[in-house]
């Protein structure tokens, strides 16, 4: 982790403003038109419409950019505008809300109603809402259901508004399983080029795990450590306090394997054992990440007992507030689908090999906490006697109070014989950077918009890992694994503690 005075390039190109500087360090980008379809839905209102807000207030995006929101609703531009603005208050709040910034942010805004499979006149309203200029950079970004993104990517060729210049943004899930995926990325891809989609996954744009990278390949402490030489496991846990909230009617569908584990944990689980790459540009780090996703040891039914559990929240209380069950949330009498998965990952590799990866994502946990884990191996022996020593351990916390911790075993003060005591340093970001860094949405955005696919993931990830994942379910599917359940407010299921006290361990 750098220091807040040092003024240096991040991954996505733009440099890193110290505690003394405005949010106007942050260098613009051109001019661009960016689409977004699906433009009054949850996570455009919520998410990409703030994001950009953020962005032209802190001076990355210029006055002559058009962010044009687009879906099936009658909507006039105006009512769009006042739309997003109520949606900002409910969901942003207004600590960084400012009437003057906003007023010329929504001379940016416009709306256009567009049937998908309707007629040519809504593509043609959408091409006149778009600048003449063929070389300015046009986004699309699909904020819609996967099964819309090959219609879309055609109609848009069919109306002619895809130039050399356009980008297309693709949301996860990409597919419910390796066919689907496929898929997709060949219907799209038969209208952009690869270098042309983005598959965004937003925890790849959080701080904490861009900072990942930094610390494995910027201190020489570390590097020489990361390997089953000085690593004993590695964990990463995703969890949410939260339940399925209004997503009951995809959820169910889907399940915490297919909606977390398939894209979020998976890519943490790459960046973290991931060799060096050669370089930071796009195809060096991905090419490296698919390395890992295909040195993952299978999971089929003969193992699947022994390396999974899959779970569903059942009624209890998270902090003080009494919970529902899942089939209460979901208004179903009965249910086979998991809010919970606890996984033993294993990489066949020189690096890794021997090493257990130990993942987990749920729903209804205790709290709201992403978290990666390096425990390494205790010393090879002890010279202070009957005294525990404490292997040391790296946190990497990514959400909330992003932080990187080292835990050492340090003496205490005093006298009287040799106290050791575990204490962390502590890289906290609250604590070394004061000014508000751009959230997720907001960084990828700007990559987008610069050209920049390091943050994205390419076609071959997410088809290798749709292949890994497939094979769990099917496992699951043909040993008729059973569902665990475990009370709201847990930390999911006994039988993911029993699954690593097997191992002599336990979650941290």
């Amino acid at each position: 982790m750098v220091d807040s005075s040092a003024k240096n390039e991040d991954m996505s190109g733009s440099r890193a403003p110290d505690a003394s500087e405005s949010g106007s360090a942050f260098l613009p980008v051109d001019s661009f038109d960016l689409v977004v379809f699906g433009g009054t839905g949850d996570l455009a209102r919520r998410k990409l419409i703030p994001a950009l807000y953020h962005r032209f207030c802190d001076g990355q995006i210029t006055g002559k950019s058009r962010v044009i929101g687009t879906s099936r609703s009658d909507h006039g531009r105006d009512d769009y505008v006042q739309l997003v603005h109520n949606a900002y208050h409910e969901f942003s709040g207004d600590d960084d809300y400012d009437d003057k910034c906003w007023s010329d942010f929504a001379a940016l805004l416009d709306y256009v109603s567009l049937d998908v499979g309707d007629t040519k006149a809504d593509w043609a309203a959408l091409g006149k809402a778009l600048s003449k200029d063929k070389n300015r950079t046009r986004v699309f970004y699909l904020a819609v259901p996967p099964k819309l993104y090959v219609d879309i990517c055609k109609g848009l060729k069919a109306a002619g508004l895809v130039t050399p210049n356009s980008r297309v943004v693709l949301e996860k899930p990409l597919g419910t399983d390796y066919g689907s995926a496929k898929a997709i990325n060949e219907g799209v891809g038969s209208v952009f080029e690869e270098n042309s989609i983005y598959r965004i996954d937003h925890y790849l744009g959080k701080e904490t795990v861009q900072n990942l990278l930094v610390l494995r390949f910027g201190n020489i402490l570390l590097e020489p450590l990361w390997s089953n030489r000085a690593i004993d496991h590695v964990e990463i846990t995703v969890g949410e306090s939260i339940g399925v909230g209004g997503r009951g009617s995809y959820y169910d569908g889907a399940g915490a394997l297919r909606d977390m584990v398939q894209n979020h944990l998976l890519q943490l689980l790459c960046l973290t054992a991931m060799e060096t790459p050669a370089s930071l540009d796009a195809d060096d780090v991905r090419t490296e990440k698919l390395k890992v996703l295909r040195a993952l040891r299978p999971i089929t039914s003969e193992n699947v007992s022994d390396t999974t559990v899959r779970g569903q929240y059942a009624r209890g209380k998270v902090g003080d507030e009494v919970m529902t069950d899942y089939l209460t949330d979901v208004g179903l009498d009965d249910s086979q689908t998991e809010t919970f998965v606890a996984i033993k990952a294993h990489i066949d590799n020189w690096r890794w090999a021997g090493v257990p990866i130990y993942i987990r994502t749920g729903k209804r946990m205790a709290k709201r906490r992403s978290d990666i884990v390096i425990q390494f191996k205790p010393v090879p022996h002890s010279v202070f006697g009957d005294t525990k020593l404490n292997p040391n351990r790296l946190v990497i916390r990514l959400q909330p109070d992003e932080a990187v911790k080292l835990w050492f075993e340090i003496k205490e003060p005093g006298a009287g014989g040799m106290r050791l005591k575990t204490l962390p340093l502590n890289l906290s970001y609250a604590d070394n950077f004061t000014v508000r860094y751009p959230d997720a949405y907001e960084r990828l955005l700007m990559d987008v918009v610069r050209g920049n696919l390091s943050l994205f993931m390419r076609g071959d990830e997410v088809e290798a890992a749709w292949k890994w994942v497939d094979n769990i379910i099917a496992a699951w599917k043909d040993t008729d694994q059973r569902l665990e359940l475990y009370q709201a407010g847990h930390d999911g299921p006994e039988e993911a503690n029993d699954m690593l006290s097997k191992d002599g361990t336990k979650w941290v």
